[in-house]
């Protein structure tokens, strides 16, 4: 099972979240094109992980099936890898304009405490 990007368009949700910082919540607006390749490469890990269930029902041999759940770790970090670079990058720089690149700092630790081993 191999992850690339070139699977077809998944039904894309809005192109914007909100991070709350605690009575007042700022808006985040990302890239369509950005979100798509996410989207598309989520629907691929979702499709992969099916696919080990299903050789976990057929009682596949043990590594076989740790090669796959590898494949899977590594494709997450992937996205998680993207995630925080648009975030770096963007989120970050645009809170940096606004003056509010504190509060966005905040809100980066702990997701990534809670992120990291």
């Amino acid at each position: 099972m191999i992850l690339s990007d070139t699977s077809a368009d998944a039904s894309l949700p809005s192109n914007s979240h909100h991070h709350h910082d605690g009575d007042s919540a700022h808006p985040h607006h990302h890239d369509e094109e950005s979100m798509r390749r996410l989207v598309n490469r989520l629907s691929r890990i979702e499709g992969h992980v099916r696919g080990i269930k299903t050789m976990v029902q057929e009682n596949r041999p043990c590594p076989e099936v740790l090669v796959q759940v590898a494949a899977v770790r590594g494709a997450l970090d992937r996205v998680a890898r993207i995630i925080l670079d648009e975030h770096l990058t963007q989120c970050i720089g645009r809170a940096a304009k606004e003056g509010n690149i504190d509060t966005e700092i905040e809100e980066l630790k702990a997701a990534l405490d809670r992120f990291l081993p």
